[in-house]
Formats: structure tokens, sequence, C-alpha cells
């Protein structure tokens, strides 16, 4: 067997949230850690809206004046994430958090204890603190008191690399080495132990080559390349580029080797393969090019355990404007969907449900006015413009409620019935079948009505994000990837999106990037535990 070309005591496989929590935490311990990334570091959570879902009493929310615990953040977890993991580790979860932030903002990362007024799937940029799920939705008030668990990182716009880069600042000042441009092929296991991998590396290869490689890789990186002819030629221009200059090398992990490589959205024949029946190719893949299932593949090869696969996150967020909140959401039978005020992860799997694909938003003039008149004050620039498009494009109006039926292929009588039942219930204090509670609900009854297209078939018009959530199971101790056969793979660990976590059932803004984090220090510490053994 050939000689290894260099060494560390942990190897992270990709750099994104869970692999710079993960190779901060092992050199926090003592570990000497080198973290290869294809591209160029940062991942999906670079990308993201740098929301951290925590709680328990945070500093932030303390500043903020919320008093939140343990046991309500529990409360409303377990009904978000069933069993998705056990109860003891999402009770550890929860009492983790607000140490989680400690520690996050000890290296850097900022918050702000700035309370979103408005209810919002992402909040403007003058809040940083916010309902991130559906903890002020029916039926989740009367499970716990609704806290504001959202920790947006503080920074414009979008705010991932807010979160991202003060991590890995810290990182390279504590002394952890990183190598882009290296994509992990397979790893190398020794009796029984993961002890390394084998990758091709950009690291000799001309300047210029280097060059081009890193501004291919930040356009491939961006979410909005989703259309699988431009990111297949992106990806075979980034793997001809390999293939030409790349070297093998061959890396020693002296203690353990970390996957934090994402999940597999980038990869449309892995997505079909296990969720042949979600109708994915519709929808607008969130992550990176790298997300293309390459680390569960390669533990999988060697015998590694995965779950989950099927499950896929869709997201269908009609807020801001908060006003929208009080429309109601339909399929092509008239029929209600849903509490609307859920989060936008559960409004995208009903209409993953529904027949067709296809849903609808219903407003009247009174309603659409109000919500108008919020985009400027409450939303980002993004938010802008997919709202303009879902008000201006695929909407069908009318004078009636069966005039906008008609013309959006909906059945009227049932939508008549619907909207009936809608508002009769609101005019005898009657509860919402759904369960909005009542200070969201309103009645729909000025003309003109208008049908607000919020189909999977409007990819063009108003894309619906998504992403997988299953990955290789995990002893939820330790983080150490579990086999097939039973037991665990020595030497092998896996965190993020790599892996089946907190979020791997149920999806609510900043969720994931919290069990990036929780799940990153986990493995981190305990892939160290072997070092000079």
């Amino acid at each position: 067997m050939r000689a290894w070309d260099c060494a560390a005591d942990v190897v992270v496989v990709g750099y994104g949230g869970a692999g710079v929590a993960a190779a901060l935490t092992a050199r926090e311990a003592g570990a000497d850690v080198l973290a290869i990334d294809r591209y160029l570091g940062g991942g999906a959570t670079a990308l993201s809206g740098g929301i951290v879902y925590a709680g328990g009493g945070t500093w932030v929310q303390r500043d903020a004046g919320i008093d939140d615990d343990v046991d309500t953040m529990l409360a409303y977890l377990e009904a978000e994430v069933g069993d998705a993991v056990s109860a003891a580790t999402l009770r550890r979860f929860c009492e983790q958090s607000p140490a989680m932030i400690d520690w996050l903002t000890g290296h850097g990362v900022p918050f702000q204890a700035s309370l979103c007024p408005f209810k919002t799937s992402y909040p403007s940029d003058d809040y940083y603190l916010y309902y991130s799920g559906s903890e002020n939705s029916g039926g989740y008030r009367d499970l716990a008191k609704p806290r504001q668990r959202g920790h947006r990182a503080h920074g414009p716009g979008v705010s991932g690399k807010a979160l991202f880069g003060p991590l890995a600042a810290s990182a390279a000042r504590h002394g952890v080495r990183v190598r882009t441009g290296t994509r992990a092929t397979r790893l190398v296991v020794e009796d029984g132990q993961v002890t390394g991998i084998e990758a091709v590396t950009l690291d000799g290869a001309p300047a210029a080559v280097r060059r081009r490689f890193a501004a291919l890789a930040r356009i491939s990186a961006k979410p909005g390349v989703y259309h699988p002819g431009l990111r297949n030629a992106m990806e075979a221009l980034l793997a001809r580029i390999e293939r030409k200059h790349g070297t093998p090398v061959r890396i020693q992990a002296k203690s353990g080797v970390v996957l934090t490589t994402g999940g597999f959205i980038a990869n449309g024949a892995m997505v079909a393969q296990h969720a042949p029946d979600y109708p994915w190719s519709q929808g607008l893949p969130l992550g990176t090019a790298g997300d293309d299932g390459s680390g569960i593949t390669m533990a999988q090869a060697i015998g590694a355990a995965s779950g989950k696969m099927d499950a896929l996150s869709t997201w269908r967020f009609i807020a801001p404007p908060s006003a929208l909140f009080g429309a109601i959401a339909v399929n092509a039978l008239g029929q209600r969907m849903i509490d609307e005020s859920r989060y936008g992860a559960a409004l995208g799997a009903a209409v993953a449900t529904s027949p067709g694909h296809r849903a609808w938003l219903l407003v009247d003039a009174e309603l659409e006015a109000e919500a108008r008149a919020q985009i400027g004050p409450q939303s980002v620039w993004f938010q802008r413009m997919q709202t303009e498009r879902l008000l201006r494009i695929g909407r069908a109006r009318g004078r009636t409620v069966e005039e906008a039926a008609t013309r959006a292929g909906v059945d009227a009588a049932a939508l008549r019935e619907t909207v009936d039942a809608h508002n009769r219930a609101i005019d005898h204090d009657l509860p919402d079948p759904l369960g909005k509670p009542d200070d969201i609900r309103r009645p729909l009854r000025t003309g003109p009505f208008t049908l607000l297209d919020i189909s999977f078939s409007a990819r063009l018009t108003y894309p619906m994000p998504m992403l997988t959530l299953g990955g290789l199971l995990v002893d939820e101790d330790t983080g150490a990837v579990r086999a097939e056969a039973g037991g665990i793979v020595p030497g092998l660990f896996a965190a993020g999106r790599a892996a089946v976590g907190i979020c791997s059932n149920s999806y609510v803004s900043g969720l994931s990037l919290a069990d990036c984090v929780f799940s990153g220090r986990r493995a981190g510490v305990h892939s160290v535990a072997l070092r000079g053994s």
C-alpha cells in the first residue's frame, strides 16, 4: 500500500458549518486537525440565512426580555422533531443550547437581541431574533408558550457568511489547517478501522488553474445555479480541471475522520433513487454543487448504515408580508390544506402531497392591499422579489370567488363552500378547523378575489427550495457512524446533513444550522479520543 502523503490526528471532510464546528472543537481538545473541501469552504452554511435555532434561556433571549427555559423549548421541539433522534438526545440539544450560543459568540459570531414584531420567514435587517418555526401557530401554542428562538447572525442581507466567516477565522487562529480544491474519493480502512482518506488535490496545480477553478467553484456554489443542465455543465468543467491538474494524495487520520459533506440535493439521480414519488425535479435545490451525497456513499461503500434517505424538506414561504398568513391555501379541489400560519416547510409538504402538486393562496381585495403595503417595511431584497412575483405572475383574479376559481382551474363550487365555511367560523367565533389562531384569521369577503399560484409547477416564477434531510446513522452520544452489520465503523464520524440528526423529520429555520454546530462539536470532541493510542 502506498505511503501516506500527509497526516493529522483528525481529518474533517467538508468545510461548511458542521465541518468548521468539528474542526474547531477537535483543535480545542488538543488535536492536530486538517480540514479539506472540494471547493472553497463555507458550503451551504455560507449561503444560508445564518439562522441558529436556540433557546432555553440564551444570552440573546435574556437581553431581549424573553423568559425561555429548557422544558418549554423541549415541549415544542418534541412535536416538530418526532423520532428523528432519541428523547435523551433532544433534551441534551435543548439543555446545551444556551452554551452553544455562548460558544459561537466566543468565536466571534455576532448576535443581536432585537425582537422581530411580525411573523415572517426571515426578518428584515432591523431584527435578529424571531419566531423561526411554528411556535406561534395553531396547536403548537397549546403545547408550549411561544418563544422566539431564531437567532440570526448579525449582518445585512443574508447572514450565512456572518456565521461561517468568524468561525473559519477563529479556526485558523487556533491552528486548524485547511486544504481547499481537494476532493475526497475513498475512505481508507486498515484492520477494520478507518485510518484516512484518498483524495485528489489541486494544491500543486499552476496558480492560473487554481484561480480558474476557484472562479468556477464560486459560480457553482450559488443556489441560483439550479437548472440541471447548467449545474451539470459547471460540474463537468470542474471535473475536467481535476482530471487534468489534480494530484492523488493519501491523508492519514491518526485518530478519526469526520464526514461533514452535506446532503445530496445536488445529485438528481440519488434523490430520484431514494424519493422516486416526490416532485423534486420541480424544485430549487438548496445548497451547493458539493451537496452531491459523496460523503454518504463513501461511507456506505465500507458498510456504513444510513437512514431517512427519502426525507426531503420543501419550502413554500408566503410571508413576508405577514398579512398573507390571513389568506387560505387551497388545492385544485377547492379544499383548504393547512393552518397557513405554519412554517413554510409544513406548507411545502402540503403542496407536495396535493393533487398534481398544485396549490393556490386565496386573498380578497382588502387582504391584498394590506399585504402590498407591508412589502417594503417587512422584507429584505430577495423577499421583495419573491413577493412581487407571487402577486404579479401566475395569479387568477375574478370579481367573485367562483370567477377566480374558474380562471385558475380550481373547483369553483367547492372553493365557494370552503370560503363560506371559513368566514362563518370567524363570524360565529368557532375554532378554525385547521387550527389557525383567531388573531391571525381574516374573513375573505371583498372582491375582486385573487388566487395566487403557490404550486410546485411555478418553478421559474416562484421556485420551491428543497433539501435532503437523511444521511448516515450515527451513535447519538459520540457521532460515530453506525455499521449496517451492527456496532460502529471504528474511526469514522459524521455530522450535519451528511448524518441523520435533529431536523431529519421536520425542518424549521435555524434547526439545521443548530444541528450542524451541535453534531459537529459532538463528532469533533469524540474523534480525538483515539489520539496517541
